[in-house]
């Protein structure tokens, strides 16, 4: 009722509507209106109210709360359930705790800050308060665990498609699952799970978006390669944006559970900004330069080093582009 009571006040345009009115057209009691609309200020929305006019919302907070996701979300499943955190370590912590306990497919845990996020190989990743989308995902797929480790491709095309529709064309994917504009780092991806040898029991997909950080303020080791919407001038509702990031992992997480990955991989090559580049493979036994050329059927990339080809597993490897 409360996601009734907000949307009944967004489409008022900022218009006062009187208490009674808003019981007629809801049916529900004025004492119930009352009550909603207080829990709703304690969660950061401002009303003005008027003995003679009723209410009317004249601001919603920048938050990922549950009520702001479910007024812009468009899936079936994904997000449909939401833990909303204000700060955490890593969301990716909680919702590994959460999957453990059952929660459900599309379980989404959100937080507004991260304390200690991590991105692969434990590197950190700067999560401040409101100044972006820090989020995961609990999936429970059917298809087979050898599989899942193209899952992170998946995401890495989902959220590209995403950013490229918010504003951000020039977006493209480092392999195997990092989000550049212009050679800077805007999206991280490290997704995680649990699994037997016949099963999945769960994915846990954790997703970092820089939308309203300056460069300035990002910690000075990795100020020149990362980016934001902000710093590359572009202005982005973080829930709208959020919706659309899980509108299109729900289309193509349905697309691999019943059709499989082979068309999902071809879409991750025509988004990537490694194949057709050079690159350095750095890997804990051996460093070498060749030319991405391609990927096989299971997500590794293949690199021509001019003797052979060489296959790149993602787990194992640090790649980077090699200066010209």
């Amino acid at each position: 009722m409360r996601n009734t009571i907000l949307d009944y006040f967004r489409k008022a345009n900022g218009q006062f509507i009187s208490g009674e009115q808003i019981s007629d057209d809801l049916h529900v009691s004025r004492t119930a209106v009352w009550k909603h609309i207080k829990i709703l200020k304690e969660r950061g929305y401002i009303f003005e109210s008027s003995t003679r006019k009723g209410y009317r919302l004249i601001y919603a907070p920048d938050l990922l709360t549950p009520l702001e996701i479910a007024s812009v979300l468009r899936t079936h499943s994904l997000g449909q359930n939401v833990v909303y955190l204000e700060t955490t370590n890593s969301t990716n912590e909680i919702a590994k705790e959460y999957a453990r306990n059952g929660a459900e497919e599309g379980t989404i845990i959100v937080a507004e800050e991260q304390k200690m996020g991590r991105g692969r190989f434990s590197r950190s990743f700067y999560s401040p308060f409101a100044k972006g989308i820090w989020f995961s995902l609990i999936l429970r797929p059917t298809f087979f665990p050898l599989e899942a480790s193209k899952s992170t491709l998946l995401a890495a095309v989902a959220v590209c498609r995403a950013l490229r529709s918010a504003g951000l064309p020039q977006a493209a994917i480092k392999w195997p699952n990092d989000i550049l504009v212009d050679g800077r780092k805007l999206v991280g991806i490290l997704t995680e799970l649990s699994a037997s040898m016949e099963r999945i029991d769960y994915i846990v997909m954790g997703i970092g978006i820089n939308t309203g950080i300056e460069r300035i303020e990002f910690p000075e080791d990795f100020r020149d390669k990362t980016t934001s919407f902000l710093a590359e001038g572009i202005a982005v509702s973080r829930k709208q944006l959020l919706a659309a990031v899980l509108a299109e992992l729900e289309k193509l997480y349905m697309v691999a559970e019943t059709e499989g990955f082979d068309k999902i991989l071809e879409d991750w090559k025509t988004l990537s900004c490694t194949i057709g580049n050079e690159v350095q493979v750095i890997s804990e036994d051996k460093t070498f330069i060749g030319k991405a050329v391609d990927l096989d059927n299971n997500g590794c990339l293949l690199v021509d080093t001019g003797t052979k080809i060489e296959r790149v597993i993602a787990g194992d490897v640090s790649i980077r582009p090699v200066k010209q």
